[in-house]
C-alpha cells in the first residue's frame, strides 16, 4: 500500500485491520462504497483484498479527491471519485446508474490532512484563517462567531461541543469581535480559553468550541440517521455497512439507527402501538463498538476515540 504523507506527516486510515476483516461485501466482484473516500486509504486496501470488485469513492473535499486519485491511479479502472456529500448517496448511485451495492463503509468527521493544514482552519495548534469547511460550499466558522447572536453561538456551542460553560463562551465571543473580527484560528483558540480560565480539563480548553463550530459549519450531522437508512435499503442481502465515529454524538446516531433497523422499537414507554416503524432489516456483527488497540493508538493518536460499528442486511 501507499505511504500517503501531505504536510510531512503519514496518514494511516483508521481501524484499516478492523474495517477489512469486518466490513465483508455480499460479493467480491460487486461494488463497495466508500462515502467519506478521504485520502482513499480504506478504498485502496479494498481494491487490493478484493480484486474483482468496483469502488465508488465519495467525498466533498476537492483536495482529499486529488490526493485519493493519485494514490488509487493503479486500480483507476475499477475506482469511480464523486466530489459531494455522503448524504447524497441516492443521488449519487442513481447518477452512476448504480441500484443496488454490497459494501458501505463511513468513516465520519474531518480527516487528519484537514487537521494538519494550518490554511483549513482546523486546529487551534497552528495560525490559520477561521474557515473549518470540508467542501467548497457553505459559512465558514468565521462567519459563524462573527455573525451570529450570543444565544445562538452559545446552542451551537453547547449542543454540538457538549461543553459545559457554552454561554460563557458565547459572550466572551460576542465581546472580543466588538473590538475586532474573530478571523484566526489562534485568537479564537485565546477567547475561549480566556472564557475558561481555570478550569481543569485534561484536553485544551477550546477543543470542544472548535468541534461544534466545525460540525454547524460542516453540517456534519445533518441527514446522518436518513444517509444510514438510505445505505440500507441499497445494500444487497448479506451486503454490509460499516460506520466509523470520533464522538458521542456520532456513535450515539449511529448506535441508535442501527438499534432501530435492528427491530428494537424506539419509541416512549407506555405508547400503546409502535410509532416508529421498527422493522428487522439488519443484524449487529459488532455487538459493541470496536476501538484501536496500543499500536494503532501509539502510531496514529487520532485513532484513539475511533469507534467502529458494523452490520449485515438480512
Amino acid at each position: 500500500m501507499v505511504d500517503v504523507q501531505t504536510g510531512g506527516r503519514r496518514h494511516d486510515p483508521v481501524l484499516l485491520k478492523e474495517v477489512v476483516e469486518l466490513a465483508l461485501p455480499a460479493r467480491e466482484d460487486g461494488i463497495l462504497v466508500d462515502a467519506t473516500v478521504g485520502l482513499g486509504g480504506h478504498s485502496e486496501a479494498f481494491l487490493a483484498r478484493w480484486p474483482r470488485a468496483r469502488v465508488i469513492g465519495i467525498d466533498r473535499d476537492p483536495r482529499a479527491l486529488e490526493i485519493a486519485r493519485e494514490r488509487l491511479a493503479g486500480y483507476a479502472d475499477r475506482v469511480r471519485l464523486v466530489e459531494g456529500r455522503h448524504e447524497q448517496l441516492i443521488e449519487i448511485l442513481e447518477g452512476e446508474a448504480v441500484d443496488r451495492i454490497d459494501l458501505l463503509l463511513a468513516d465520519l468527521g474531518a480527516s487528519s490532512m484537514q487537521f494538519d493544514e494550518p490554511e483549513r482552519g482546523f486546529s487551534f495548534r497552528a495560525e490559520g484563517p477561521l474557515d473549518m469547511r470540508m467542501g467548497r460550499e457553505g459559512s465558514t466558522a468565521a462567519d459563524l462567531v462573527n455573525r451570529l447572536e450570543e444565544r445562538e453561538l452559545a446552542r451551537i456551542i453547547r449542543k454540538w461541543g457538549e461543553e459545559p460553560r457554552a454561554g460563557a463562551i458565547a459572550r466572551a465571543i460576542v465581546k472580543a469581535r466588538v473590538e475586532e473580527p474573530i478571523e484566526t484560528t489562534t485568537r479564537l483558540a485565546e477567547v475561549v480559553r480566556s472564557a475558561k480560565r481555570g478550569s481543569r480539563e485534561k484536553i485544551d480548553p477550546a477543543t470542544l468550541t472548535f468541534q461544534a463550530l466545525r460540525i454547524e459549519a460542516n453540517e456534519e450531522l445533518v441527514g446522518l440517521e436518513q444517509f444510514i437508512r438510505d445505505a440500507v435499503e441499497r445494500l444487497e442481502p448479506k451486503g454490509r455497512i460499516a460506520i466509523i465515529s470520533f464522538h458521542s454524538l456520532e456513535d450515539r446516531i449511529v448506535k441508535r439507527t442501527f438499534r432501530s433497523l435492528e427491530g428494537e422499537c424506539l419509541c416512549p414507554p407506555g405508547m400503546p402501538v409502535c410509532g416508529c416503524g421498527a422493522l428487522r432489516e439488519i443484524r449487529s456483527v459488532t455487538r459493541r463498538p470496536v476501538e484501536a488497540e496500543g499500536e494503532e493508538v501509539s502510531r496514529n493518536p487520532r485513532s484513539r476515540s475511533a469507534k467502529l460499528r458494523v452490520a449485515e442486511k438480512l
